[in-house]
């Protein structure tokens, strides 16, 4: 199912099929990608392992009850590849019922579609929805170091504001704001 789309990409519904799967594995299995996501699911070590990260982004996305909100991938128009996932998804700690609250933005790409400008053009769309949807401000927060999307946030017009720890349990990260224009 299509979220949205933007002039290069097709943002929609991560699926169980094997296309999907495998490039969730590929992708998420990398070192390079997952250095910076301080997940312990990640890296995938196994086939199976793909499969249970879309079931939980499935369960996550349902769990907002609302399409504005969630975790999808990023689908390039003219070939179909699939270049990585985008998210616009509530902080870690905010409830449901205020899902206006520190929305967080963020983007992951496979390396071989780095530096094409997707992950900037992906997150735009999603900030879009974020506005649209009545959120007053939308945070990216980033690794220490994770420079490339420091700059991705940057390009999006948002604002350093420094390191914090609100947020995924206490872990300093770069934070970056942007308010409704």
């Amino acid at each position: 199912m299509t979220i949205y789309e933007t002039e290069r990409l097709v943002i929609r519904n991560w699926t169980r099929e094997p296309a999907d799967l495998a490039r969730v594995f590929d992708t998420y299995s990398r070192p390079e990608v997952v250095r910076y996501l301080g997940a312990p699911q990640f890296p995938l070590r196994t086939p199976a392992d793909a499969d249970e990260a879309v079931r939980r982004w499935h369960t996550r996305n349902a769990r907002f009850g609302t399409q504005t909100y969630g975790l999808w991938a990023v689908q390039r128009r003219e070939d179909g590849l699939v270049v990585g996932s985008v998210m616009l998804k509530p902080l870690p700690g905010i409830e449901e019922s205020s899902l206006t609250d520190d929305i967080e933005v963020g983007w992951h790409l496979h390396p071989d579609s780095w530096g094409h400008g997707y992950a900037t053009e992906a997150a735009r769309g999603a900030v879009e929805r974020g506005f649209a949807a009545g959120a007053e401000e939308i945070y990216a927060v980033v690794s220490p170091g994770n420079e490339a999307s420091m700059s991705v946030a940057r390009r999006l017009g948002m604002a350093s504001i420094g390191r914090r720890t609100d947020w995924y349990g206490g872990e300093e990260l770069e934070t970056f704001r942007l308010p409704r224009p």
